[in-house]
């Protein structure tokens, strides 16, 4: 496994981080494709025995469940000081009035639910999942501030913005010497790289590390050719995400498979190879479901694409819509 630092931060995490959303009772949420405890045990000690010690969940994945598994299985697998887990706040996880949000309510609240689930103490990286328009911004850092302090929380991160959006978070937690964000965690991949824009060279020159979600386009950069698989086809975010493939997509698409037979490896690994050389990618979220899914990213590591092949994958792209962040 290859380490790095989180951005500028102290904090060293694998190179590929284990996303959690997958872990889940399915009667807890609205996904399909969830896996009990019994399964998610089993690619989490997968991950950890290769090295992965970045892990990544959210409140709101199957409402709980997904941090529930994760806790548990983290017990039983691994001492609590050598992995760092990462979780998520902003979802409402009621209908009530109170829920959701990034309020110093909410938040204070939110922290001491999730460090329950998890069976632990703190939090090594908690991330703001989306900008909440109804709390000012001031309110959240200060909060979120106040939580490092007491020691619930050691670095936190951000997730899915815009960048002006960002750059007032941290312009204001310098301001007040508060805390400031590590990480940025959006959807960046060789399908959709709008974050090239503003966000990515932001973060290169402030030293923010990149945590990329969907790093295989929601498997279209590793599926062959049309099929489909139970995620795919139940889930909503990737018809929003994805609902009009451009012609660029298909042409991106093809140098990835193109690539992948001259180099004799799988697409996903080339897909994830290239995302591991842009600036400022600390370490990609890869979702699995199986264990042969785990082992194929986990080779992505080992590809080392050509100076050639990165033009070549990057060549086709085209604009697209600029993100709406909701």
């Amino acid at each position: 496994m290859l380490y790095t630092k989180l951005g500028r931060s102290g904090l060293r995490v694998s190179r590929l981080a284990l996303g959690c959303m997958s872990f889940g009772e399915p009667a807890r949420g609205t996904h399909a494709w969830t896996l009990g405890a019994e399964e998610s045990e089993r690619i989490l000690g997968r991950a950890l025995d290769q090295g992965i010690n970045f892990l990544d969940t959210a409140n709101i994945y199957s409402q709980g469940s997904s941090e529930e598994i994760l806790g548990n299985a983290l017990f039983k697998l691994k001492a609590r000081h050598e992995v760092v887990l990462a979780t998520k706040v902003y979802e409402a996880m009621t209908g009530g009035p109170l829920s959701g949000g990034l309020s110093r309510q909410a938040i204070f609240r939110e922290i001491d639910a999730s460090l329950k689930r998890l069976r632990t103490d703190y939090i090594d990286l908690y991330i703001v999942h989306r900008w909440d328009y109804q709390t000012p911004i001031l309110e959240t850092m200060e909060a979120l501030h106040d939580l490092v302090k007491m020691g619930k929380v050691r670095y936190i991160g951000a997730s899915s913005m815009h960048a002006w959006q960002f750059v007032k978070a941290q312009y204001l937690a310098t301001l007040n010497g508060w805390t400031r964000f590590v990480s940025m965690q959006s959807h960046y991949n060789l399908l959709n790289r709008e974050e090239e824009r503003e966000m990515q060279p932001y973060c290169v020159d402030e030293g923010v590390g990149l945590t990329p979600w969907s790093p295989l386009a929601r498997g279209k950069l590793a599926r062959s050719g049309e099929t489909g698989s139970l995620r795919a086809d139940s889930d909503k975010v990737q018809a929003w995400l994805y609902l009009s493939a451009q012609e660029s997509d298909r042409q991106i698409i093809a140098v990835v498979e193109a690539i992948a037979r001259e180099r004799g490896v799988t697409k996903a690994q080339v897909a994830l190879a290239w995302l591991l050389r842009q600036p400022a990618v600390a370490s990609p979220i890869i979702g699995v479901t199986r264990l042969e899914q785990l082992d194929d990213l986990l080779g992505s590591l080992d590809l080392e694409l050509e100076d050639e092949e990165l033009v070549r994958l990057a060549a086709p792209y085209t604009p697209h819509t600029a993100p709406e962040y909701v």
